[in-house]
């Protein structure tokens, strides 16, 4: 084999700190995460961000989200910034196979997809989760399409089980032809919705009624999600061994850097187990954006169990793996450090790291305005320091006396909050200027024409999941385009997605589906559509039997925005489109 090691990157969605059994947990089933926390060197204060996509983002380019543009889960901040390399993009030219096999969430049309940022083998689904609202219709985990290499398909299994399944049969046709590979493996296995294999979910069940009194304070609804939270992390956990047996059997394993990491905080963890810490997903609290990170690679020392102490951050995988598999920066000044020294050479995480840790809220408006909580801003920063942690500039914690962060001693110590303040106030500074600014989705591109816009890429608006389009949720907000060519574009505006082959003024049915129902949706009394992009702004009337209203209109290269409205029978708007199908019919 090439001495370039392998590198595996395992990512879990809304799995927390808490959420395994090595870390404590009384009811998980986590033998393999257990059997690799215990030979890998593992991160004893490492942070990701309060949510997914600006970890995803930050792992991928080694720069803040306020700095590479993917901030938030949906709302059109989930882009990556086009001109930020990617660590696909480094191994890729660096002579390695790329694929990724999961969950992307930085953006489902060119120049944002995965093949369009370095994977050369791509096996994902758009959006923050399997059912999202860009995903293929009433997909259940089971049975799926996802998109492979630009191309709808559909696959045979349990998603988890698909996706590991399928990176090892890539893994080895790279071996086969001994050549160097970098596997991202992000599964979207634990997030919502929990539907899971029947054997997962019966093994955690027994495991709770064997205990019946351990959680007494939750209710029947709690303890099931609970239980299909940690069914699902019970079965990427066998998937995870698996893989790890494989790398055995095809004799690599000792020069694979095999890493494992979570996206944000638990879900579930201030329900049940939370490993001492307060806070969950979407939180500045430390159970928020405090993750597991596990590194295993025998060839380069990294094994035995060795515990790192000091601050790190999701920001310094890159620096650190450039380091380690000789890949060349691309002049790029990241926010992480490498930690290559302090995992070979012993030497230790500075001292005085202060981190800042910083995203886009979730948006509550229906339509896009300057009081969003999408828009990023200075003071909804918390600031890492040693055992502190300042809170929004208003709340100073000290981790060593106060683990669960209940008492405010801001007061008490105004020099401590007073520098990481000004440090606060320094990195703002820097960022200020590029951390709100749009990231466009490019139209009549050879690269995506035809192609799909969805709803979550409203600006500032939050419209994500397909069950919001079956209750017809009333939100509008528009999309920030770059157009590639001069030409004629169609443009298809729907309420529902085309495989769907639903009407504008029908409601879908309720389905039955593998591990639950999914409700019958509402009809909205669709009688026409206006939409305005660039100069153009027309109306057209539809009738019953349409599935969509169409225009077709002469555009020029630039950037512009598209603007979309469902009009009721007396002209006056009901909601956006959700789906608005674009293609360039001529140039």
């Amino acid at each position: 084999m090439s001495s370039q090691p392998n590198v595996i990157l395992i990512m879990t969605d809304d799995q927390g700190y808490g959420d395994m059994a090595c870390h404590g947990n009384p009811v998980a089933q986590t033998p393999a995460l257990d059997a690799l926390h215990a030979d890998s060197v593992r991160f004893n204060d490492f942070h990701a961000a309060p949510m997914c996509t600006p970890t995803r983002g930050q792992l991928l380019t080694g720069l803040d989200a306020a700095r590479n543009g993917a901030m938030n889960v949906s709302s059109g901040r989930t882009l990556l910034r086009a001109d930020s390399p990617t660590m696909a993009d480094l191994f890729k030219d660096a002579g390695y196979a790329t694929g990724i096999f999961g969950k992307w969430h930085l953006g489902d049309n060119f120049p944002h997809r995965p093949q369009d940022r370095g994977f050369e083998e791509t096996l994902w689904f758009p959006s923050s989760h399997i059912s999202s609202l860009p995903d293929y219709w009433e997909n259940d985990y089971f049975d799926d399409v996802y998109c492979h290499n630009g191309v709808r398909k559909r696959m045979s299994g349990y998603c988890t089980e698909v996706f590991f399944e399928e990176s090892k049969k890539w893994m080895q046709a790279q071996i086969n032809d001994n050549k160097p590979f970098f596997t991202y493996l992000p599964t979207n296995a634990p997030h919502y919705p929990w539907y899971v294999p029947t054997a997962d979910r019966e093994a955690i069940e027994k495991e709770f009624a064997a205990q019946p009194d351990l959680y007494p304070d939750l209710d029947d609804e709690q303890r099931e999600s609970v239980i299909r939270f940690l069914a699902m992390i019970r079965n990427l956990d066998t998937e995870i061994g698996k893989l790890r047996q494989f790398l055995e059997e095809t004799g690599v394993a000792d020069n694979t850097i095999f890493m494992f990491t979570t996206d944000n905080g638990s879900t579930f963890g201030p329900l049940y187990y939370n490993a001492g810490m307060r806070g969950a997903k979407c939180s500045l609290w430390e159970g928020g954006h405090r993750v597991p990170y596990f590194m295993h690679w025998p060839d380069g020392g990294l094994t035995g169990g060795k515990e790192i102490n000091g601050l790190a951050q999701m920001q310094d995988i890159l620096p650190t793996l450039i380091d380690f598999c000789g890949l060349k920066n691309a002049d790029v000044k990241y926010d992480g450090i490498s930690l290559s020294n302090i995992l070979q050479n012993d030497e230790h995480i500075p001292e005085d790291r202060l981190i800042c840790v910083n995203y886009s809220r979730m948006p509550n408006f229906d339509y896009p305005c300057p009081e969003s909580q999408a828009i990023m801003r200075r003071e909804g920063a918390g600031v890492l320091w040693k055992q502190w942690r300042l809170l929004e500039c208003t709340a100073l914690y000290d981790l060593e006396k106060d683990p669960m962060q209940e008492h405010n001693v801001i007061e008490e110590h105004p020099d401590i909050a007073n520098t990481m303040i000004q440090a606060l106030d320094n990195w703002w500074e820097d960022v200020k200027d590029i951390a709100n600014t749009a990231q466009r989705i490019i139209i009549g591109n050879d690269a995506e024409n035809p192609g799909m816009l969805t709803g979550c890429e409203w600006w500032d608006v939050f419209l994500d999941q397909q069950n919001q389009a079956r209750l017809g949720v009333h939100r509008n907000s528009y999309w920030h385009l770059d157009v590639a060519q001069t030409g004629t574009y169609r443009f298809e505006l729907r309420r529902w997605p085309v495989e769907s082959e639903l009407k504008l003024q029908e409601a879908c049915t309720e389905t039955i589906i593998t591990d639950g129902v999914l409700p019958a949706g509402v009809a909205l009394p669709i009688a026409g559509a206006r939409i305005h992009i660039a100069q153009h702004d027309e109306r057209k009337w539809c009738e019953a039997s349409d599935e969509a209203v169409s225009f077709e209109l002469e555009l020029e290269t630039g950037p512009c925005e598209l603007y979309t409205w469902f009009l009721n029978e007396r002209n006056e708007s009901i909601t956006g489109a959700y789906y608005v199908y674009v293609e360039r019919i001529s140039a």
